[in-house]
């Protein structure tokens, strides 16, 4: 399963996975970050925003075979976050690093980020989050169209209408709304730029609605 959507990140926190609960990682985090755990994530292991998230790839994973490259897939298949992928590079998994790279960046278009092992992971999951909260916090204050989108998000009939289109629901609507600003430029968004926030398959519907 991918918990495509639902998610709700409060500010300045990250969501982890239930399974990495007494991790290194989560060790290394407390005191630095806000750090939550909870079921169900399906197939990511670090939730950082509404919209951004952490699928983690262990030295064991990359030694163990092609199940990593199965989870990549159907997350990036199933899902309409952005994904960063994060591989412990050691010297026993150096071998498998180009084949992973080629995977994540060049076939899924995803981020990829090196570390040497959970303690490097941890310290960039922190920059991560601080970059995020510094972001948001210029955007609310400073951003004049993000005031302005903010507002339209907040009416009720846009995000109704949103929801009308074949294959939208209420968390796409907002994803789409966050995006595009208005249903105007919603209207005249291209098929790759639609990709970018649902998906191609439902980018398809859109466009062709």
């Amino acid at each position: 399963p991918v918990t495509s959507g639902s998610i709700v990140v409060p500010f300045g926190h990250v969501i982890g996975n239930e399974k990495w609960r007494g991790s290194e990682i989560a060790q290394r985090l407390q005191g630095k970050i806000r750090l939550i755990f909870e079921d169900g994530l399906g197939l990511v292991d670090f939730h950082l925003s509404n919209r951004t998230c952490i699928l983690y790839i262990s030295e064991a994973d990359l030694v163990a075979g092609d199940e990593f490259k199965r989870r990549l897939v159907r997350f990036r298949n199933a899902s309409s976050f952005v994904g960063i992928v994060i591989v412990e590079r050691t010297q026993i998994s150096d071998q498998y690093f180009l084949a992973v790279q080629k995977l994540v960046v060049l076939e899924l278009g995803m981020v990829l980020l090196p570390v040497a092992n959970q303690g490097e992971a941890s310290q960039l999951i922190t920059q991560l989050v601080s970059f995020y909260v510094r972001e948001q916090s210029k955007d609310l204050s400073s951003n004049p169209f993000l005031r302005k989108q903010r507002s339209q998000l907040a009416e009720p009939s846009v995000f109704r209408t949103v929801q009308q289109i074949p294959g939208v629901g209420k968390t796409k609507a907002l994803l789409l709304l966050q995006h595009f600003g208005s249903i105007h430029r919603l209207c005249n968004a291209s098929v790759e730029e639609l990709e970018l926030v649902v998906g191609q398959t439902v980018a398809q519907q859109i466009y062709s609605f």
